[in-house]
């Protein structure tokens, strides 16, 4: 298998993605025993699928990845492991932000090493937010999952199969899609069509300014101001935003920090953390149980 490494900038800890991954319901991704990250998913053009085994010995240095595909480009492969483990982005100084916020910092250190680890695609984040709206997070995980392994290919990826969700082309064609209503359907056939457009390409959403991004993402059909958000943060990696429409972020904030539980009261907080917005918000709803009211 062709193999890359990719070096961190900043604090990164493999180990810390497998932990968070285990508990991520979407990802429907099991606990490894042997340290390696198994990755299988679409490639970013919509007609290829990508397998990776992801390893980083004891935790330091650089990330070694094994890969195979049916096709996709060398370079391309690169730039989207990259970015779905957040290592396209210079963390160097995200210690800073824990230094400025003790809050911050403290979940820092309960959890070293630890970037969000995007879904694969902005176009897999899309879906996710169109099967899982108003169904249970495990119901919607189980028909993410069942998308995968019946209409996705498996992928042998470090001796253990790996399920990858089905490609933009198998996907528009898939009707019904089992577990889904029809409205669902017709959604996710749109969703798969704007993939094989470009209208959901990582890079061309994180080059517009974020207002405008998040507009033409509402723009999807069944993508309102959360998927939206979903898809830009989660989806193509964006470091620096602040989720306006996630009211459990808010509430955890807001208890933290003693403020009125809205965006706005809560922006400027959340500026402090410029230029890993989304970093640490992340770090707040992962440490969301050990986040204490604020004092007085």
């Amino acid at each position: 298998m062709p193999t890359f490494s990719l070096v961190p900038r900043g604090p990164f800890a493999l180990s810390a993605a497998l932990r968070f991954l285990a508990d991520f319901t979407p990802a429907a991704h099991p606990a490894e025993d042997d340290g390696v990250l198994r990755l299988a998913f679409p490639a970013d053009d919509g007609l290829h699928v990508v397998g990776c085994a992801v390893r980083q010995p004891g935790d330091a240095g650089a990330v070694r990845v094994s890969w195979t595909s049916d096709g996709a480009a060398p370079a391309a492969v690169r730039a989207q492991v990259a970015r779905i483990l957040s290592l396209d982005v210079d963390g160097s100084g995200f210690p800073a932000v824990g230094e400025a916020d003790p809050l911050v910092g403290r979940l820092q250190a309960e959890f070293p090493g630890l970037r969000p680890v995007c879904f694969y695609s902005p176009y897999e984040a899309a879906a996710w937010a169109v099967i899982g709206n108003r169904l249970r997070m495990t119901r919607a995980a189980a028909v993410k999952d069942g998308l995968a392994r019946t209409y996705g290919e498996t992928l042998t990826v470090a001796g253990r199969a790996a399920h990858a969700f089905p490609v933009p082309g198998v996907l528009r064609g898939l009707d019904p899609v089992p577990g889904l209503s029809a409205v669902k359907t017709q959604r996710l056939h749109a969703l798969a069509e704007a993939a094989l457009d470009g209208r959901l390409d990582a890079a061309a959403l994180r080059a517009l300014p974020p207002g405008k991004a998040l507009a033409r993402l509402r723009e999807l059909p069944g993508i309102g101001p959360f998927g939206a958000e979903l898809v830009l943060v989660r989806g193509a990696g964006h470091p620096d935003l602040f989720p306006r429409a996630e009211p459990r972020l808010h509430e955890v904030m807001a208890r933290a920090y003693g403020l009125p539980g809205t965006p706005d009261a809560l922006a400027p907080v959340a500026a402090r953390w410029h230029p890993y917005r989304s970093w640490a918000a992340l770090l707040l709803r992962a440490g969301e149980g050990r986040v204490r009211p604020a004092a007085g």
